[in-house]
């Protein structure tokens, strides 16, 4: 008998059981990606929909009203919650939907949750045409009081989803645009006067002549700056601010205000949870870039690629 595969009209009888094959409808199933706000939109629209809905089921069933007055009826008393989910996301949106952000939020909770419910109560007394006195009010006020909980914390839970998904994506769509940029730089450059200038940096009792274009980083020691390159290190007896004005070049830019990196030694670029950036350098040494660098450091990259914000745009 023959050793090798047995010819047959289906050759996917022969194929390696463990290798991975591709999914069928892959090339022919395409969905469009529809843009954030779109989404958000529809989200909170089905939402408060099914909110509206499920509160008229109850509506007619209690009250016998009709079906397009129960939902219209629902849909009003629930309407205090589309402004309580406008300032949920403001906050969000002004706080960076940080730690402090979700505080505010917990303690909002207090003239929030009562206010809706004395609203949504108004709303259902004045559909009604009832003369209710203060205390029954109050009194119905109070009983929507668990329901305006859960909705409140429900609101908080899906605005946290939706603003921590938009500045993962957001950070992802820099990344990208920033590994464009950081991979020009490693391009040969035409010679400048700038690219001409070498420091003398002191190694012991020596003065090693470096160029910036060794340079992975300069930190800051005082009066002094350490000069990091090629494993090694020296001092330069200028203080940072001096050098980056001497160094003003697209290579260089303040990662933190001890520390001047050099843009063209940037091996990856990955976000920490506070907003500020981890850089790992070729040498495999990881720095920091704060918050209040981040701007300036994009800065400096969007005038080192031209071609930045044309692929900042298409990535949007």
């Amino acid at each position: 008998m023959a050793d090798g595969p047995v010819p047959v009209a289906d050759r996917s009888l022969d194929r390696d059981p463990d290798r991975p094959q591709p999914h069928p409808l892959r090339g022919r199933l395409t969905l469009p990606r529809l843009p954030f706000p779109a989404v958000l939109g529809a989200v909170a629209a089905y939402s408060y929909g099914a909110t509206a809905v499920s509160a008229a089921w109850f509506l007619r069933r209690d009250y016998g009203f009709g079906l397009i007055e129960s939902i219209g009826w629902a849909g009003l008393m629930f309407s205090p919650w589309i402004a309580v989910g406008l300032v949920v996301w403001a906050v969000l949106g002004l706080m960076e939907a940080g730690a402090r952000a979700v505080g505010l939020l917990i303690v909002l909770t207090l003239p929030v949750v009562p206010l809706a419910a004395v609203a949504a109560t108004g709303i259902d007394r004045a559909l009604r045409g009832a003369d209710w006195t203060a205390v029954e009010l109050l009194r119905r006020s109070i009983d929507r009081l668990p329901v305006a909980i859960l909705l409140y914390t429900a609101i908080i839970a899906a605005s946290l989803a939706a603003a921590w998904w938009l500045r993962a994506d957001r950070h992802r769509r820099e990344l990208q645009v920033l590994a464009v940029a950081l991979e020009a730089l490693r391009a040969p450059q035409v010679p400048t006067p700038e690219n001409r200038t070498t420091l003398m940096v002191s190694v012991g009792r020596r003065r090693v002549p470096v160029s910036p274009h060794e340079v992975e980083w300069i930190s800051s020691a005082g009066n002094y700056a350490v000069v990091h390159w090629r494993d090694q290190e020296g001092l330069l007896r200028e203080t940072l601010q001096q050098l980056e004005t001497r160094l003003e070049t697209a290579r260089f830019a303040r990662g933190h205000r001890s520390t001047l990196i050099n843009l063209a030694r940037v091996a990856d670029l990955m976000p920490l949870s506070d907003g500020a950036w981890r850089a790992t350098m070729d040498s495999g040494a990881e720095l920091v870039v704060s918050r209040t660098c981040r701007d300036a450091f994009l800065a400096r990259l969007g005038r080192s690629q031209p071609s930045m914000k044309a692929s900042s745009s298409a990535l949007t």
